[in-house]
């Protein structure tokens, strides 16, 4: 296989296969040889990573993370994606001990967010308490010239019960508890919502939201395809 692009998956799983299914269904092909070599690593035992980062025991996903990025270097890859939002705070950690770029989907947000919204527009984070309490989007956000905007502790945690409790249960999502977590960011005047875990991006995808809620991995499927050097649809 040539130059392939690496992709660590499997965190969760449902997500991965959405990823999959965003890149076949983006790349401009007439045929099978016209779409992407890919290596699909769904480690679907990587520790959970929101936990490891409010108790501070970075150890086992760090470790896990760096040697999964190594074996898709070392099998041919050309670059790495990661589909898990939370999983960049470990990415920015393990960097610089492989020899092929991470292709980073919170920088690459960002930017299309600026680009979606305008300079100073207030900018919605829906993510894990993990990727919320690191900063991770805030700081690109702001780096963007936008405003970051994070919800009240009480509806953190319906987001989270939608990430925890529904999607990575194997369960629909719960729309009741859905519509009082749009009103949060439609009262703080938020110009777009920014979908920053991948079990969101499972929501959208099945519940067909619309175009308000912003999916970092669609973000990243393009840069992807791009970084193959084929044509986005």
């Amino acid at each position: 296989m040539k130059n392939p692009i690496g992709i660590i998956g499997g965190m969760g799983p449902m997500a991965s296969q959405l990823f999959y299914k965003m890149v076949t269904e983006h790349t401009a092909a007439e045929k099978d040889q016209d779409h992407i070599n890919l290596i699909l690593l769904s480690d679907a035992s990587m520790p959970d990573r929101t936990g490891a980062i409010l108790s501070h025991q970075y150890d086992g996903p760090y470790n896990q993370m760096l040697e999964d990025a190594r074996f898709l270097e070392n099998a041919g890859c050309k670059a790495i994606a990661i589909t898990c939002n939370t999983a960049h705070f470990f990415a920015d950690m393990i960097a610089d001990k492989i020899g092929i770029p991470i292709l980073h989907m919170i920088r690459e947000t960002a930017a299309a967010a600026a680009t979606r919204c305008g300079a100073g527009a207030v900018v919605g984070i829906m993510a894990t308490d993990g990727t919320v309490q690191t900063g991770l989007y805030q700081k690109e956000l702001e780096a963007q010239g936008l405003q970051p905007f994070t919800p009240c502790q009480e509806i953190q945690k319906e987001v989270m019960h939608q990430i925890y409790d529904r999607i990575k249960n194997g369960q629909n999502y719960d729309a009741e508890s859905w519509k009082r977590i749009e009103e949060e960011y439609r009262k703080a005047g938020c110009k777009t919502v920014l979908l920053a875990c991948t079990e969101l991006s499972v929501i959208k995808a099945d519940e067909g939201l619309d175009d308000w809620f912003m999916d970092p991995m669609e973000t990243l499927a393009r840069k992807v395809i791009e970084c193959a050097g084929k044509e986005y649809k």
